[in-house]
């Protein structure tokens, strides 16, 4: 997660809460915040640009072969990080602070918390210190790992139904 972006990067558009910002050095796109929030705010309601039935790396999981690309599309450009500090609430369709978040500060979500099994399974250089190191999704986390995050409604009835 970057705090306080430098000259490294450029902002491609301006959201009001946040900045899409391009790292120069390497051209990969980011979320910045340009406001203080607290743990628990809503930064940005969301909706379902368009519905797929099998996932991509845009997507955000919603149900049974229900898969939405954001509207707001900026929204994509929200990376993964073992230590996020927002969460995508696909039932009240809510991007949601997690933690506090300064202007400056990336926007990052942990990815399995809102998809079953990922179409691009990575692995995570994001450095934190619960770096789970490959994301492939909430079907594939040990149950010390699922203890430490907050999965959407869906993804927490998939993992009942694993336990039973």
């Amino acid at each position: 997660m970057l705090t306080n972006p430098t000259s490294a990067y450029n902002v491609l558009s301006r959201h009001g809460f946040a900045d899409v910002m391009q790292n120069v050095l390497n051209g990969e796109h980011s979320l910045h915040a340009t406001v203080f929030f607290d743990a628990g705010d809503t930064l940005a309601s969301f909706a379902a640009g368009k519905i797929v039935e099998t996932p991509t790396y845009l997507t955000v999981q919603v149900g049974h072969q229900k898969h939405i690309l954001l509207d707001p599309e900026f929204l994509q450009y929200i990376n993964h990080s073992c230590d996020p500090n927002v969460f995508f609430d696909t039932t009240e369709m809510k991007l949601v602070a997690l933690k506090n978040i300064q202007p400056g500060d990336e926007i990052v979500f942990f990815y399995p918390s809102a998809e079953w099994d990922m179409a691009q399974p990575f692995a995570c250089y994001c450095g934190s210190g619960n770096c789970i190191h490959q994301i492939s999704g909430a079907a594939h986390l040990s149950e010390d790992v699922i203890r430490q995050y907050r999965f959407t409604d869906f993804i927490v009835e998939q993992l009942s139904k694993t336990k039973q």
